[in-house]
């Protein structure tokens, strides 16, 4: 008797066969599955008419035979011609089981039609039964799955991965969303293994109860019901063409449900106006919190920057890469990028000549020149290089970005972001000066108003310095400040760091309940930077429209419930993520304002005011600069101090934190007190007056 493993060659040869099988194009499978289903279908028929005749049926005549013989010949046919070939066999699924019983109906159907224009019906003797018609396709439809069936076992025992594995493991999915774009979405879906959308949502009456692409449309009031239902695991929001507003509400309406919510990016960035599931991507912050944009001026946008030489000083920051790549659209003579970042530097280099090659693929025709690209490796409190490049450049315009916005890094190492925030701006405004640059536009924050840090102080102060060159009116240069907010996904942003959290399954920390921040895309703060500038004539604080502020913890939660998360706390102890409350750290406020007094009054474009700032005199600046330099050259925190809260309006009379570690490094304890430091603390300057 042979053993059991005495059969293991055949089995191994059964393997090679189904693997060689796996391997041929589609036409010889093409061909072995029609010889294969002839061979079923011919076998169904027979066994319907031996079991209707209650015998071995054999056909009793040559007319008898060619009708049967047809029967198959036509099974194949309606196969091809509904596409049942174009299926993968192992990947048959609930899809192909339903075609196959429609196309063995429909091939039953028209054998049956056959048969009655044949004539053997008029036999008595030999007519077919009615019963076999409606036996065959039973008998025809069973087979037909079933050697698929067996089909996909085989290959899988032979070790062939199954794709029909993935798919059930499909998610069922919701389309919110029944417009164009929902629709290549659908399409794209339905090519995917891994999503199985059941129906649209959308917020058009007239589509509610309406199929699309065999899809019922429903009304967003009907979610947590289907979702419920339908065990609905992700919503994918395809509304790119809708209004920021529309799809906030949708969005609202989404956090409150326990599903995953992904989006489509901007319709102009989804190439070739056709969608791919690889489109599909987290809800960001800007879907959360952005607005419809106003259409930017094109008149501002080119006026300083149009066939001129323009720089962008922190070329590589977040500001500044955007500030590049909006200029570039305007097609200046040269663009220098300044930055002290070499990594950083590349990137946007290599960014803006991508940029470039593309814009000159897509204008062939077009024979402007293409602007000169020229990356300066260097910082900003860097005097003699910033003049050289300025000066061998011609540069017309500057954007000046670079800064250390950090305020709880800024808080701790006070020296050196001073010198860069605020004597570093002295400087390059000096350059700018020297070398005849028209118009230098100071990038600020809304930190700087009634600032609690040294980042905010910072800044004011780095504002009161081109305040006082503005008034003075010496040279050529037109000097303006632009004061905004945060900027969504910055390099710094809450936002990625919550994402970060998110990711890694918790905790996500906040810093207080009640922490309030004004919040915008950076885009827009570019376009609207570009513009403010071009608008000035000189000493101006720009204020941009953030918006409506938003409640930091609010962002926070939102931004759990719409991967699918809850959030954990007293009220759901059992959730999925999270939130701790750090406090506020140095330097920071609840609240932030971007209004210094109460002056602001609206320009020609509705998102950007004017407001006039409190400054000081020349004299009166120059003795704070110097107190300042006096004091950053000791490393003296409380000379620093008291320099800022006597020059700069808000700014808090006594140290809220503790010494910097650049200040401990330089003024071991009980080190006696210097004669410059000494001299800050006493020298009789006043804060500008209102």
């Amino acid at each position: 008797m042979l053993k059991l493993q005495d059969w293991s060659w055949l089995e191994d040869a059964a393997r090679k066969v189904l693997l060689r099988l796996v391997a041929l194009n589609r036409y010889p499978k093409r061909a072995i599955l029609a010889v294969t289903d002839a061979a079923l279908l011919s076998f169904a028929l027979w066994l319907a008419m031996s079991l209707r005749l209650g015998e071995f049926y054999v056909a009793p005549n040559l007319q008898h035979f060619l009708v049967i013989g047809a029967a198959p010949i036509i099974g194949v046919a309606t196969f091809f011609q509904l596409g049942l070939y174009r299926l993968v066999t192992r990947f048959i699924g609930g899809q192909g089981a339903a075609l196959i019983l429609v196309a063995v109906g429909l091939a039953a159907l028209l054998w049956a039609l056959l048969v009655l224009l044949s004539g053997v019906q008029t036999t008595d003797a030999y007519a077919i039964p009615r019963s076999v018609v409606i036996l065959y396709p039973i008998f025809g439809a069973a087979l037909v799955w079933a050697s698929r069936q067996t089909a996909g076992w085989l290959l899988q025992r032979a070790g062939v991965e199954l794709p029909v594995r993935v798919r059930d493991k499909a998610r069922n999915v919701l389309i919110y969303g029944a417009s164009t774009t929902g629709l290549q979405l659908l399409e794209a879906l339905r090519h995917s293994s891994n999503y199985r959308p059941i129906g649209f949502v959308d917020t058009t009456p007239a589509m509610w109860g309406q199929y699309v692409a065999g899809l019922k449309v429903y009304r967003p009031e009907r979610l947590p019901t289907l979702i419920q239902r339908n065990n609905v695991r992700e919503v994918l929001l395809a509304m790119p063409k809708a209004r920021r507003h529309e799809r906030q509400e949708a969005l609202r309406q989404l956090e409150k449900l326990a599903v995953e919510v992904r989006t489509l990016p901007a319709i102009e960035d989804v190439a070739a106006g056709r969608v791919t599931v690889s489109d599909l991507r987290p809800v960001g912050a800007d879907d959360l919190l952005g607005r419809d944009p106003v259409p930017p001026d094109p008149d501002l946008l080119a006026r300083d920057i149009k066939g001129k030489s323009v720089m962008v000083t922190g070329a590589g920051g977040s500001i500044g890469s955007e500030l590049v790549r909006q200029i570039l659209r305007q097609e200046p003579r040269c663009l220098v990028l300044l930055d002290v970042a070499e990594a950083q530097l590349y990137q946007i280099e290599m960014a803006a000549q991508e940029q470039l090659q593309a814009g000159r693929a897509a204008q062939a025709t077009k024979a402007a020149a293409q602007p000169k690209i020229v990356a300066v490796l260097a910082s900003v409190q860097d005097g003699a290089l910033v003049r050289r490049a300025i000066r061998a450049n011609a540069v017309e315009t500057i954007y000046h970005a670079a800064a250390f916005t950090q305020v709880p890094i800024i808080e701790r190492n006070a020296v050196a972001g001073l010198r860069n925030n605020t004597i570093a701006t002295a400087t390059l405004a000096q350059a700018a000066e020297d070398c005849g640059v028209e118009r230098f536009v100071f990038i600020s924050t809304d930190k700087a108003v009634r600032p609690s840090s040294i980042m905010g102080a910072s800044k004011r102060l780095a504002e009161m310095v081109l305040q006082t060159r503005a008034a003075q009116a010496e040279g050529s240069t037109m000097f303006t400040m632009v004061r905004f907010g945060n900027v969504l996904d910055s390099s710094g942003s809450v936002v990625r760091q919550f994402r970060r959290q998110i990711e890694a399954g918790g905790p996500v920390t906040v810093t207080h309940r009640d922490a309030i921040r004004y919040f915008m895309s950076i885009p827009e703060a570019a376009a609207l930077v570009i513009q403010a500038g071009a608008m000035a004539n000189g000493g101006e604080v720009f204020l941009l429209d953030m918006g409506e502020p938003v409640k930091i913890d609010h962002l926070a939660r939102s931004m759990i419930r719409l991967v699918g998360q809850e959030v954990r706390d007293a009220a759901h102890p059992d959730g999925d993520i999270a939130i701790e409350y750090t406090g506020l750290r140095d330097g920071e406020t609840l609240h932030e304002e971007l209004l210094l007094g109460e002056n602001a009054s609206p320009t020609a474009h509705p998102r950007i005011l004017e407001s006039h700032e409190p400054s000081l005199p020349a004299a009166e600046l120059s003795d704070v600069l110097d107190a300042l330099e006096k004091a950053l050259a000791a490393g003296d925190r409380e000379a620093i101090h008291t320099v800022l809260s006597r020059a700069v309006d808000g700014y808090p009379p006594k140290a809220q934190v503790r010494p910097t570690p650049d200040a401990i490094a330089r003024e071991p304890a009980g080190r006696p007190m210097t004669t410059a430091a000494r001299d800050v603390r006493t020298r009789p300057f006043s804060r500008a007056s209102r």
